[in-house]
């Protein structure tokens, strides 16, 4: 199988600016903060990030601002080894922002979604080669739903694997969930699709992430299986779901296996959460590769 696969991420691009404080300010009130950090982030680029650091060649689709975030979030892309062919640079238009807030372990989100609500279906058509080009497209919710939509069409019609990831949580068209190849929603996500009248028929298209009780898939034998979480220790669990999906787009395109790509992801993921950061958690694919040796041993 392809040692390097290419995957393709369709998806959302941000600036996360970090601010800690010992007291989270109630309405009207202001606090000083202890520290400010700017880190990329985006479930998008996360993924990217993720399936790139674990031997992918990656290629993202997305979109920036002229600003001064979406150039450093280009010149990042290129520091991971990232193809940024389709990432759209538009004017008059910030970059995407998540302003987080984060005390005695609890945080308050905002996200502003800038130039990822301007990523139609006409720009990623203007890089449909790169989809073409790719064993694997990986999406999520992050960005408008036509663009999903078209991305999941030309996947079908070439009969290219998609996975998306249904985070953070919409209603699915039922032409989506027709064609897609895996959906790998959360506890929360997937209880939200229970209710959707299709579930039955898709079911064993679910890869459900279930945080400390492993995760839960229809292996290739047609049977339900659940495979336990690694016991690690655990620092921060920002940025393990993107360290799953890349993993397993990435073992998916390498190996073909739906298997191997989940218990590969389980692992990757387990060794994000011991490390600090979303980005900055996300191992390479020698670590993993170490890490399930070691279990077994």
């Amino acid at each position: 199988m392809n040692k390097h696969p290419r995957v393709c991420v369709v998806g959302s691009i941000n600036m996360d600016m970090v601010t800690t404080t010992k007291k989270m300010p109630k309405q009207g009130e202001t606090v000083l903060g202890e520290s400010f950090k700017t880190y990329p982030g985006g479930k998008g680029a996360n993924q990217a990030i993720a399936a790139a650091r674990l031997g992918a060649n990656v290629s993202i689709i997305g979109a920036v601002g002229d600003d001064t975030f979406g150039r450093s979030l280009l010149t990042h892309f290129q520091s991971e080894g990232i193809d940024q062919e389709g990432i759209q640079v538009i004017p008059n238009i910030s970059t995407g922002i998540a302003t987080i807030i984060l005390s005695e372990n609890d945080n308050r989100i905002l996200v502003s979604s800038g130039a990822n609500a301007k990523l139609t279906p006409e720009i990623v058509n203007d890089s449909h080669e790169l989809l073409l080009a790719s064993d694997v497209i990986l999406l999520q919710f992050e960005i408008p739903m036509e663009t999903v939509q078209f991305t999941v069409d030309f996947a079908y019609k070439h009969q290219i694997p998609v996975i998306i990831n249904p985070a953070p949580f919409h209603e699915i068209p039922e032409d989506i969930l027709k064609k897609v190849t895996y959906l790998t929603p959360n506890e929360v996500e997937f209880l939200s699709m229970t209710n959707m009248p299709l579930f039955e028929s898709i079911k064993n298209k679910m890869i459900v992430t279930k945080g400390e009780q492993g995760v839960q898939f229809v292996a290739s034998s047609g049977v339900l299986e659940t495979i336990p979480a690694y016991q690690v220790h655990v620092k921060d669990t920002t940025g393990a779901g993107d360290t799953f999906n890349g993993a397993l787009a990435t073992e998916l395109g390498r190996t073909k296996s739906i298997d191997e790509s989940v218990h590969f992801a389980n692992a990757a993921a387990a060794l994000s959460i011991g490390r600090l950061g979303a980005q900055g958690g996300m191992p390479m694919r020698k670590d993993v590769t170490r890490f399930i040796e070691k279990v077994k041993a």
